[in-house]
């Protein structure tokens, strides 16, 4: 039986987009489903980007393109090779830094359409990986003008408002955000990973929950005003304070998603970033994994 292909329209951070492809693919991607929108959706509003997902026997070496940048700063992170020609960008992605290429993506120079080649015959996991992660980095670049910041980070919401907690792989964010939901019955968590923020047009920030969640299953189609951004650092003892606009913008910077190799799109993210850093209070929380911490945090940012 020939696989059917499909359109499905999808909405995060206000943001539209478009995948086409093999609906068994596409149907089996339960991170995806509180994000979908009419297809129709479309007729009056700006599609960010298109994508188009195909499968091939074998993944042949890139033809037609120069290595531009490649990223495998961490050994248990992605690899990311970057390639690019007069007309278009190639990103192949690995899913750990020394692991083959498990997927492709062709995108056209202004990130607006994309052809996603996948491993024919690759495991489901596999697959689900390849597309998550492709999308997820174009939605990146396609957004870097929009006043948009995909961050790497944990978000706990309590009494309406959101706290981020940034940190590299490994700082506990996770751990810190669980904390919360142990110490406040009413706190939730709106993501584990990839939290969108966006600063309106009033300077007001806001984040939102995303269809990529690392680790920890959470995908919230959700908005929430930001009451304060934590840098957390593992210590021996809990203590806060704020950090200055100079740190937070730096530590900002280092944990957002974006094409910074590339000094179109780091206009973009200047823009943002610095408008998150006048608009947010932020702080460096040194931490123990407990419930403490939680309320020192908590009481620190209100």
């Amino acid at each position: 039986m020939m696989p059917k292909e499909v359109t499905y329209t999808y909405r995060v951070a206000g943001q539209l987009f478009r995948l086409r492809g093999d609906e068994r693919l596409l149907m089996a991607a339960p991170n995806m489903a509180p994000f979908r929108v009419p297809d129709d959706s479309c007729a009056d509003a700006d599609l960010r980007f298109d994508v188009s997902i195909r499968t091939v026997a074998a993944l042949a070496e890139p033809e037609g393109v120069e290595p531009f940048f490649t990223d495998n700063s961490e050994a248990d992170m992605p690899r990311i090779e970057i390639y690019r020609s007069a007309d278009e960008w190639l990103f192949r992605v690995a899913q750990v830094a020394d692991a083959p290429v498990c997927c492709e993506i062709r995108m056209s120079k202004d990130f607006r359409r994309a052809v996603l080649t996948l491993q024919e015959g690759a495991p489901v996991h596999t697959q689900r990986f390849a597309i998550d992660n492709a999308v997820m980095l174009l939605y990146a670049f396609a957004t870097a003008h929009c006043s948009l910041l995909e961050m790497h980070a944990a978000v706990v919401v309590h009494e309406g408002k959101a706290r981020l907690f940034l940190g590299h792989s490994g700082t506990g964010k996770s751990t810190h955000a669980r904390q919360w939901l142990a110490q406040y019955h009413t706190a939730y968590l709106l993501n584990d990973d990839n939290p969108v923020l966006q600063v309106d047009t009033d300077g007001k920030v806001w984040v939102y929950g995303s269809p990529w969640s690392g680790k920890t299953p959470c995908y919230r189609n959700e908005r929430v005003p930001v009451a304060a951004i934590v840098q957390l650092e593992q210590a021996p003892q809990n203590s806060i304070e704020p950090l200055s606009p100079s740190h937070a913008y730096a530590y900002m910077l280092s944990s957002c998603s974006g094409l910074k190799v590339l000094h179109e799109a780091m206009d973009g993210l200047h823009s943002t970033i610095s408008a998150v850093v006048l608009g947010v209070p932020m702080f460096k929380l040194r931490c123990l994994p407990d419930k403490a911490a939680a309320q020192l945090c908590c009481e620190a940012t209100k």
